[in-house]
């Protein structure tokens, strides 16, 4: 066994059958809902107090690049979960920020970096290599405000409206949850009534808004609109703010102590946030409880309800996260039924997801790219797999669980962009989880 400091760094973990998990965990920030947060807290021009900030790798990179953009960012030295923002006042060329392309939320920093420079230059962004994600909504708002938008092999610059519109309408053509957020900060730095039509109204979406009505904005929305509406006065004082609890953290650690028929309370996350996985946890037969922060999967002695899942991603309102479904995979391969699952929103996920499953035995059948079925029960054996992105991660180590033998994950690197300390949670819970030898 290893120390828990050295599990949370190694990039090989080895996992084995054991007991069902049981226990209580508490979940840590959102990396989701902090990296927007984190943004918007530059936008607003004035110091924030950002608790609960997560440790994951993504997360100190945006903290990263927001100092490079010229704005204080410190932490507090008794608790380096609590993140202080300050404005800035900074003028000329923005930095060349080449570490922006190692995550995809990069594009979040270009309001910031208007207000500060007037211009944002950025390099295409990165992260998890889950199928063409592209930025032309992201453009298309820009241009709504009147900034001007340049597009080259190595990145893009967004020019700052010279002159500032009394207000905007857009409508999207889908709910996408980046334009959405692009949008709504791109109008915090104009002071700019804003309305946007069909709107992403995802739990991080909303979640700043609330930050915006705690700074004094008007802020509301529905299935049709969002709406917009600034401050009277210049609204200088600071603000404090909680990151949410982690909602994919605590989905999948639902659905580890599923698998193994075990029983756990997981803390420190929103019932509401985790509703449409909880709703196909108990569609299978696996007594879920939620509280105001609180969520209890009481799995033992269970009867399952053979019942077909279908796991669809979608970004309507109330709709499955598109996180929350390869997690819930792993569940429905081993419970009855012929269940369909689909993710036409990360289109290559499942690309980097099947062949790994497959390499642990099972047998799913590709319909498209983005949809695939298979029957349940199955039996998984213990193999070498990889984790080729986040979710992939996590959920290889949810199959670990219960595959037969020892699965060894490779790539945790990417699994520790988004969860600094998800194995040592699940090994707290009983997990047989150990460092091995690359």
């Amino acid at each position: 066994m290893t120390t828990s400091s050295a599990l949370s760094v190694a990039e090989t973990i080895a996992i084995r059958p054991g007991d069902p998990l049981v226990g209580t965990v508490r979940v840590d920030g959102s990396k989701n809902a902090a990296l927007p947060l984190i943004a918007a807290s530059a936008a607003l021009g004035r110091l924030v107090h950002l608790g609960n900030m997560p440790q994951c790798q993504d997360v100190r990179t945006m903290l990263s690049l927001l100092q490079e953009c010229g704005y204080s960012v410190t932490r507090a030295v008794t608790n380096p979960e609590e993140v202080v923002i300050r404005p800035v006042s900074a003028a000329g060329r923005p930095p060349e920020l080449p570490d922006a392309a190692r995550i995809r939320a990069s594009y979040y920093l270009v309001p910031a970096l208007l207000a500060s420079h007037g211009q944002a230059r950025l390099p295409w962004p990165g992260g998890c290599s889950v199928g063409e994600r592209g930025m032309d909504l992201h453009f298309r708002v820009y241009e709504a405000f009147g900034d001007q938008v340049h597009l080259d092999g190595a990145g893009y610059q967004v020019y700052r409206a010279m002159i500032r519109p009394r207000s905007v309408e857009i409508e999207l053509p889908f709910r996408s949850r980046g334009a959405t957020l692009a949008a709504m900060l791109r109008a915090v730095i104009d002071r700019c009534p804003l309305t946007l039509f069909q709107p992403n109204l995802s739990p991080e979406v909303t979640e700043i808004m609330a930050l915006l009505r705690a700074a004094g904005w008007g802020a509301c929305a529905d299935e049709d609109a969002l709406d917009l509406a600034p401050p009277y006065g210049s609204g200088s004082g600071s603000l404090a703010w909680e990151v949410p609890g982690d909602k994919v953290e605590a989905v999948t650690l639902a659905c580890a102590v599923a698998v193994t028929r075990g029983c756990a309370v997981i803390k420190g996350v929103r019932a509401a946030d985790v509703l449409s996985a909880m709703e196909a946890l108990t569609w299978l037969g696996i007594p879920v409880q939620a509280g105001a922060d609180t969520v209890t999967v009481q799995a033992i002695d269970t009867q399952l309800t053979g019942q077909p899942l279908r796991a669809i991603a979608s970004l309507a309102p109330n709709g499955l996260d598109a996180d929350f479904e390869p997690s819930l995979m792993v569940l429905a391969l081993g419970t009855p039924g012929v269940h369909l699952f689909a993710d036409a929103i990360n289109p290559g996920r499942h690309g980097n997801l099947l062949p790994q499953l497959a390499r642990l035995g099972a047998v799913i059948e590709p319909l498209s790219a983005t949809y695939c079925r298979f029957s349940g029960p199955q039996r998984l054996v213990g193999a070498e797999v990889t984790a080729n992105d986040i979710r992939t991660g996590s959920t290889l180590i949810i199959a670990g669980l219960v595959a037969e033998g020892f699965t060894v994950v490779k790539g945790m690197a990417q699994l520790r962009r988004g969860h600094a300390e998800l194995p040592i949670k699940l090994r707290q819970l009983g997990a047989d989880i150990t460092e091995a030898a690359v």
